[in-house]
Order: structure tokens, then sequence, then C-alpha cells
């Protein structure tokens, strides 16, 4: 008879163990789960950055309707250099993004002239293959970028709204979000 109780006493705690194990398999899942949903969030927030683009401005570098993924760190370590296509927060409605090329660094001299573009005062127009089409001459313009700022300009430049007609022209470094890393609708590839 003790023989048989002993028996059951090891069956009872053979199912408790069961259940434990259950238990801790679900909450290591539980955990799994949390954890991977975290990680999606940082890297979302502080890492890539998803964009739509709405209009014409950047063709034929990237489409109407392209979506694209942004690097947020592309310019944790560096600076924006001339010819980059970078997505910045607009200054004239900071609750927009938009994507355009840098132009103007820092403490420069922007000129458009007769549908060309000069950096201070350069006798060379600023070589930029990028252009959709040449742009069309308007009135000659003159921009002095500003410390820390940035001035960009979209590459279809004959429908761009770009800095040339907003109200604040200018981007500051702490606005300028990150750097298209490549397409991914409604075709695939790399962004340049």
């Amino acid at each position: 008879m003790a023989k048989d109780l002993q028996e059951s006493e090891k069956k009872e705690l053979t199912a408790e163990e069961k259940q434990k194990k259950v238990r801790n398999e679900i909450i290591s899942w539980i955990l799994i789960i949390a954890a991977g949903f975290i990680m999606a969030l940082l890297v979302n927030t502080y890492v890539i950055i998803k964009v739509e683009i709405p209009s014409s401005s950047m063709e034929n570098t990237i489409m109407t309707k392209d979506r694209l993924i942004g690097n947020r760190l592309s310019y944790a370590f560096s600076k924006p250099k001339r010819g980059d296509i970078a997505i910045f927060i607009y200054p004239d409605d900071r609750s927009e993004n938009y994507i355009k090329r840098v132009i103007g660094l820092p403490n420069e001299t922007v000129t458009i002239k007769d549908g060309k573009v000069y950096i201070n005062h350069s006798e060379t127009p600023l070589d930029e293959p990028y252009l959709k089409e040449p742009m069309k001459p308007e009135a000659d313009m003159e921009f002095q970028v500003p410390e820390g700022c940035y001035f960009f300009l979209g590459d279809n430049r004959n429908v761009s709204e770009d800095a040339r007609y907003w109200i604040s022209k200018y981007v500051p470094l702490k606005d300028i979000i990150g750097k298209p890393l490549f397409r991914y609708s409604p075709t695939l590839g790399f962004v340049k």
C-alpha cells in the first residue's frame, strides 16, 4: 500500500512538472513575440523610414507612386553631400516629409541663372546628369544657405515645388531624416 502511494505521488509530480513545462513554453513564446514586436518598433522608429512618392518632382530618378525604404542612420555619422537624395521634414509644414536632392550646402551661395545652377558664383554650372530635362529659364535667383542648413531642389525642375518656392527655403540638418535606399513597389531597385 505504501508503495502504491509513492507511485501515485510520483505520477502527480510528473503531471505538475508537465504543467510547469507547458506554462514555461507559453511564457517563452510570449516573450519572443513581445521582443520581436519591440525590435520591429525600434527599427521602424530609429533605423528605417517608409516613403510613398506623391508627385513627379523627382522624376526620372524616383517616379510618382514609388514606395521607398530609407535609412534613418544615413546622416548619424556623416553630413549630407551635394547630389544626395534625402528625406526631410518640409520646412513650411512640419507634418509632411519631402524627398529632394541636396544642391546647396551650409554657407554656400546657390545662383540659378538661365536655367542652370551655380555654386559660390562659379563660372561653370553644376553638372546635373540626373535632371529629367533641361530647366526652363526663369528669373535669376540667388540663395545664401545659412550655417547648419541645406538647399534642396527636385530632379524634375520644371514641375518641382522645391526650395525655390518655399517660404522657409532652407532645411536644418536636424530636420533631415535619412536617405532613401531602395524602391520596393511597384518595382524593386536601388535609388541612386
